[in-house]
């Protein structure tokens, strides 16, 4: 399993945790038990879920301030998960290159939100990488996401 499925298995159980006020250890054993995953990829849904789960006050934070005009209340429910996860990756992940990051994001916004949920995600995420200082990553894709992927990666490159 790809961390892109990954991605969006921590969607969905972020979305649980959100909307059902499910406990995150219960939203996550009910994804993995209705998935087949390889431990590398059962590790970086974890970390993505309980990462963002950890750093919801910080990241809503940091949403607020660069989501102008918009409360974190008045997004939608895909939006503001969508959003989460993806300031978690790119601010507490060194691993994830930014650009993976940003398109992942909008990828799921596409597919499990509304018509604009894409252009949403994708102008926020941009307005924060451009005015936030983030964590020393690369801002383009590089081989670390495909070597994760396949199981090639470095040890450093494992989440």
């Amino acid at each position: 399993m790809s961390r892109k499925v990954a991605r969006e298995l921590a969607f969905q159980t972020l979305f649980q945790v959100d909307l059902g006020r499910n406990q995150p250890s219960q939203a996550l054993s009910y994804i993995i038990s209705e998935n087949s995953l390889s431990d590398k990829a059962r590790s970086f849904l974890e970390d993505l879920v309980y990462g963002t789960c950890k750093y919801t006050r910080e990241i809503d934070a940091l949403l607020a301030k660069f989501a102008h005009g918009w409360t974190i209340d008045r997004m939608s429910s895909t939006d503001r998960n969508v959003l989460r996860m993806a300031l978690y990756e790119l601010v507490y992940r060194e691993d994830v290159p930014v650009s993976v990051t940003v398109n992942e994001a909008v990828e799921l916004a596409k597919h499990f939100g509304d018509d604009e949920s894409g252009k949403f995600v994708n102008g926020i995420l941009g307005n924060i990488i451009r005015q936030f200082t983030l964590p020393d990553k690369p801002i383009e894709s590089s081989e670390t996401e495909e070597k994760a992927d396949t199981g090639n990666a470095k040890e450093s490159d494992s989440p």
